[in-house]
This record gives C-alpha cells, sequence and structure tokens, in this order.
C-alpha cells in the first residue's frame, strides 16, 4: 500500500485543498495518506514551514504548494 505524508498547518487554505483532493483520489486509486502538522513538529517546521503543503510518496518529496492529481496517480502506479 503507498503510504501519502502531507506537511501541513491549520489555517493554511493550500493545504485544505491538497487534503480534500487526497480525500476525493482515494476514490480512484488505494493508499493512505496521513498530514503532520508543522507546528506539533519543530523539526518539519524547521524543514518546510516556507512551502507547505508538502507531499511525499512513500517516503520521497512529490509535491509542494499544489497537487497534480493527474501526475500524483500516475506516482502511485508506477
Amino acid at each position: 500500500m503507498n503510504q501519502v505524508i502531507v506537511y501541513s498547518k491549520p489555517g493554511c487554505c493550500l493545504c485544505d485543498t491538497v487534503k480534500a483532493k487526497l480525500v476525493a483520489l482515494q476514490r480512484q486509486c488505494a493508499f493512505e495518506w496521513r498530514e503532520i502538522n508543522i507546528l506539533d513538529d519543530p523539526e518539519a517546521f524547521e524543514e518546510f514551514s516556507q512551502e507547505i503543503p508538502v507531499i511525499f510518496i512513500n517516503g520521497r518529496k512529490a509535491f509542494k504548494f499544489h497537487l497534480d492529481e493527474a501526475r500524483f496517480l500516475r506516482r502511485l502506479r508506477a
């Protein structure tokens, strides 16, 4: 099962958009995802505070700021 991690923070409209897309994309392709709030993780805050949301697929950084749905699905299926 593919693992997706989203680094985000509350009140981020780009983050909310990406998370909504992930929920919708789960209907098309099986994957698990979880969110990491950078405000709760000092290391994540240091690394990602200027580029959220950041999306990792299976441990590899795949997207930042926006999620291209077609590219996301291709990466999952590769």
